[in-house]
C-alpha cells in the first residue's frame, strides 16, 4: 500500500505540509502525479461535479487545466482534526477569451492511514478581476516560500 506522509493523526505542523503539499502539486498541474495523492476509489465533491476514482480524477484534472490558463493557486489550513483537514484556498486562472479571474472556496478533506485523500469536498465561487487586480505573481509551479499567502495578501 503506498503512503504519502504525513499521514493521519495529523499535528498543526502536519497538516499545514499537508495543505502546502497539496497546493505545490495542484500548481504543478500534472493530472496523472496529483492523482496519487487520492485512494483509488476516491469520492470528490467540486462544485457540482461528482467525481469517484483516480480517473475520473486525471480526466476532470486534465479538463479544468485546459480551460483555466496561467493557473495560480495559494491553500492554506483552516482547522484540523485527527485524520480531518480543512482548508481555504483561491487561485487566479485566466480563460480563453483573455479575462482573469479569482477563484475562492473551502474544501474538506478525510484521510485514510496511509495519508491518502479518500474523501474531498470543495465549494467555490468565481469572481471576475482586472489583470491589475491579479496577487499571484510568481514564476515557476511552485509558490516561492516567501510569496505571501491568504491571510497575508487580505484573502
Amino acid at each position: 500500500m503506498a503512503t504519502r506522509a504525513p499521514v493521519p493523526p495529523f499535528t498543526r505542523e502536519a497538516a499545514i505540509r499537508k495543505v502546502r503539499a497539496a497546493e505545490d502539486a495542484w500548481n504543478g498541474q500534472d493530472p496523472a502525479w496529483v492523482a496519487l495523492a487520492y485512494t483509488e476509489d476516491s469520492r470528490w465533491r467540486n462544485r457540482d461535479a461528482f467525481i469517484r476514482g483516480r480517473t475520473e480524477i486525471v480526466r476532470f484534472l486534465t479538463d479544468k487545466w485546459r480551460r483555466e490558463g496561467t493557473y495560480r493557486l495559494i491553500k492554506e489550513l483552516w482547522a484540523f482534526e485527527d485524520n480531518r483537514i480543512a482548508v481555504r484556498f483561491a487561485y487566479e486562472w485566466q480563460d480563453a477569451a483573455g479575462l482573469w479571474w479569482r477563484s475562492y472556496g473551502n474544501e474538506n478533506w478525510e484521510f485514510d492511514a496511509a495519508g491518502l485523500m479518500a474523501v474531498r469536498h470543495a465549494s467555490i465561487n468565481d469572481v471576475s478581476i482586472r489583470e491589475e487586480e491579479r496577487l499571484f505573481r510568481w514564476e515557476g509551479p511552485v509558490r516561492p516560500a516567501d510569496h505571501p499567502g491568504l491571510t497575508e495578501l487580505g484573502l
